[in-house]
């Protein structure tokens, strides 16, 4: 009878741990953000939370898909929002782009990501001064489309 010499646990060891390590989040590419929604199709609004560690100042954003906010230095831009069904575990996510703005400089991008509400100090902006997190995800009211121009009066 052939003797089993524990070679083969290494090789399965290894397939588990690179299986486990796929399978997680951060280990996963980021999927590209969606296209923008056309005019007037309602637009869901993430609610994010910044805080100022100088001042301590904690401030709600607001900020519709595809709309960008201002937090003191920060230019924060949402360019999707979601939430899952109300039959599933709850979750809130968003695709946000954070740049720095300082005079006489170009603006310089400290976050593109997705950000999870569940999990707020895994996806979210960690900086020297700010950080950024994401609280949750609502509906909106479809976004104000443009007036047609007003037709030329008759004289």
């Amino acid at each position: 009878m052939p003797r089993r010499t524990g070679r083969r646990v290494l090789p399965i060891a290894a397939a588990l741990a690179w299986a486990l390590a796929a399978a997680s989040p951060t280990a996963q590419a980021q999927p590209a953000p969606p296209a923008a929604a056309p005019p007037g199709a309602a637009r869901p609004v993430a609610v994010l939370q910044a805080l100022d560690k100088v001042t301590g100042r904690v401030r709600t954003l607001d900020i519709a898909a595809g709309d960008t906010a201002e937090f003191r230095e920060l230019a924060i831009t949402v360019r999707t929002c979601a939430r899952r069904p109300p039959e599933e575990p709850p979750e809130s996510t968003a695709f946000v782009e954070i740049r720095l703005r300082r005079p006489n400089e170009e603006p310089r991008l400290l976050y593109s990501g997705w950000m999870y509400a569940s999990s707020p100090t895994v996806a979210g902006l960690d900086h020297p001064v700010y950080d950024v997190w994401i609280t949750a995800c609502r509906p909106s009211a479809p976004a104000p489309t443009p007036a047609p121009p007003a037709a030329p009066r008759a004289r």
